[in-house]
């Protein structure tokens, strides 16, 4: 048998069990634990933010109590055991590197193979009187009920797509209603997802930045901080717009924005924003700059946006794996090709005119 560390932090003690002492945790968090989810927020070590997998006990679970299965990245753990406040239950964790249920369920770690896996090591059928697993639902599309069935003799129910609607779940004898069934992506949950995706872009932008800054400044015809503080600093909103598009404006505005693609819905938001950028430049600025190096920014700032914009569709539930390759097919490409050609555009006007 191979059951969890009792050194973990998050552990408050731990309850005998046929196969051993297992972990028990509690459903109140600590704010080490909100702590950790706050610097996950903004990929602050995201991809090691994991609890150990195997079989914990929430609260004081017995031989009867249910059996919930979760992904080891900690986030989705806290939420399920924060979820059932007074509660006792089994939670049987599942090693998904580090990556949470519905990503997890994609790329096949949260599967067939890793649950039944765990059911062994963890010892489980000595551990319950019962037979019955509840997985989230979002864990569909990684596990075969039927194989699970056939390979550990334990049967899969599927709960709800929430956490929280798991108590009502529960109570309503492991009968889900429609509003169950359904995902919602409202304003504050889109929100919440832009800091990880800033942060991701922040690590190219800090390179990015000076470079063009210090790239305006030795083109141009005058001298360098004349031209950094024209072309340069010209160069670097411009970028910095397209990011603002990209990785911000169209998360909080992606129900609002035309297309299904997400490309797309980052490419029609960065349209007026070039536009209006052009227009403040020549209206409210001193510093002028040419007509092709505008043309540049034409193409770069677009397919900066949607390619940003197509970073948030793994965290959408407005998307499938079969529509994100399929548009990553013909987005990408036109991406690269408008990103070349501008920048192409850009270099040769400040130094080749």
């Amino acid at each position: 048998m191979s059951l969890p560390s009792l050194n973990q932090p998050f552990v408050v003690g731990s309850v005998e069990t046929p196969v051993g002492p297992v972990p028990q945790v509690s459903s109140a968090l600590k704010w080490e634990d909100r702590w950790g989810s706050y610097k996950v927020r903004w990929g602050i070590r995201r991809m090691h933010y994991t609890v150990e997998p195997g079989l914990y006990a929430l609260g004081q679970p017995d031989h009867s109590s249910r059996v919930l299965v979760t992904a080891n990245y900690k986030m989705s753990f806290d939420r399920l055991r924060q979820a059932l406040l007074g509660r006792s239950a089994w939670i049987l964790v599942l090693d998904t590197k580090g990556v949470n249920v519905w990503c997890a369920a994609g790329k096949g770690t949260f599967g067939t193979e890793e649950l039944v896996a765990r059911i062994r090591s963890s010892g489980l059928e000595r551990v319950v009187n019962h037979r019955g697993l509840i997985l989230p639902q979002l864990a569909g599309p990684g596990v075969a009920a039927h194989l699970v069935k056939k390979n550990s003799g334990f049967r899969v129910i599927y709960g709800p797509i929430r956490a929280v609607d798991l108590p009502a779940f529960l109570d309503g004898g492991l009968q889900a209603t429609p509003e169950m069934r359904s995902k919602s992506f409202p304003l504050r949950e889109r929100a919440v997802l832009i800091p990880i995706e800033l942060m991701a872009t922040f690590k190219v932008a800090v390179f990015v930045l000076p470079a063009l800054f210090i790239l305006g400044g030795l083109g141009g015809a005058e001298e360098f901080w004349a031209n950094a503080m024209n072309h340069g600093l010209f160069a670097v909103i411009a970028f910095s717009l397209a990011v603002l598009h990209g990785a911000v404006v169209t998360p909080l505005l992606l129900p609002f924005l035309p297309g299904r693609a997400f490309a797309l819905k980052g490419f029609f938001l960065s349209v007026p924003g070039v536009i209006f950028y052009l227009y403040f430049w020549d209206t409210g600025s001193a510093a002028r700059v040419g007509q092709f190096e505008k043309l540049a920014w034409v193409l770069l700032i677009p397919a900066i946006s949607a390619y940003l914009a197509m970073n948030f569709t793994g965290a959408s539930t407005y998307t499938s794996l079969s529509g994100v390759k399929k548009e990553m097919r013909w987005a990408v490409p036109l991406e690269i090709g408008a990103a070349f050609f501008g920048f192409v555009l850009w270099f040769g006007t400040l130094f080749l005119s």
